[in-house]
């Protein structure tokens, strides 16, 4: 029986603070918070910019024993250069300070622009780059350009499993090929839920499964009744029977994720009791 982590998709949001963090909580203890009502959660901020060291290290120390985080990939790979010419700044990206997270690193996500179509050629040399363990990644950050030079992390304190997935949001993605190519790499698809936006999937191309719910019926909005969180309490169970399920709502408009995923937890009997 594999694990099962549900969480949510970052956790710093104006309008959750006094709905889901108490009024009055300290925007620096938010993480905290968080990482107590939930077991893991996706930094996004590493989508938009690289962040330093002294953040993932200090998000480390934030969070208890046994939590889990997983990063988004940065988009400068993905939505500018579109996975084209993307060796250094691959290695930027694990230069900027995620080994810090050491043995609360998860998987990295990399989220492919809607406009960007399935070009077989290309996302396998992608996928071919991705490295399996801090070890090769640790091999890769040694390639950083200047832009991270006066700050790049580069040592780990073990030699860990690193695991990645993809998450897509162009049609022509729906190919068999595509999901060859995920299987041959060991990447996972992620299972995204769009509100019928983007492709959804339900292939297992890894030794895990990676799931993002953005809304059932309105994009990063609307919330899951609990007819629909039994729907996905019955898949997760399912996957779980073969490999470890990362869960994140990414509803968070109406402040729905959090609550999101701690009913989620209830139904598929995940007990988060983070060590004090």
């Amino acid at each position: 029986m594999g694990a099962i982590y549900i969480g949510i998709s970052g956790w710093r949001y104006a309008p959750w603070r006094g709905v889901f963090y108490p009024p009055g909580l300290a925007q620096a203890r938010e993480l905290d918070y968080a990482s107590r009502f939930l077991p893991t959660i996706e930094i996004n901020g590493s989508f938009y910019a690289l962040q330093r060291p002294a953040s993932y290290a200090a998000w480390h120390d934030a969070t208890p024993r046994g939590f889990v985080f997983a990063v988004k990939g940065n988009r400068f790979l993905t939505h500018m250069l579109k996975l084209r010419g993307i060796e250094t700044p691959l290695a930027n990206v694990l230069a900027s300070g995620v080994f810090a997270l050491r043995d609360k690193l998860g998987p990295i996500l990399w989220q492919l622009p809607p406009q960007l179509r399935f070009d077989a050629g290309k996302v396998e040399h992608f996928l071919g780059l991705l490295p399996h363990d801090t070890g090769r990644a640790l091999d890769i950050a040694r390639g950083h350009d200047d832009k991270v030079a006066a700050r790049a992390l580069l040592e780990i304190d073990a030699v860990r499993p690193l695991r990645h997935a993809v998450e897509v949001r162009h049609e022509s993605f729906r190919d068999p090929a595509f999901i060859a190519l995920l299987r041959k790499y060991g990447v996972a698809v992620v299972v995204a839920d769009t509100a019928g936006k983007w492709p959804d999937f339900d292939e297992v191309t890894a030794d895990f499964v990676y799931v993002r719910l953005h809304g059932e019926h309105e994009l990063y909005a609307s919330g899951y009744d609990d007819a629909s969180l039994a729907r996905w309490a019955a898949r997760i169970r399912a996957w779980a029977k073969k490999g470890d399920v990362y869960c994140y709502f990414d509803n968070d408009i109406k402040v729905r994720a959090p609550f999101d995923a701690k009913r989620l937890m209830e139904m598929v009997g995940v007990d988060w009791k983070p060590a004090t």
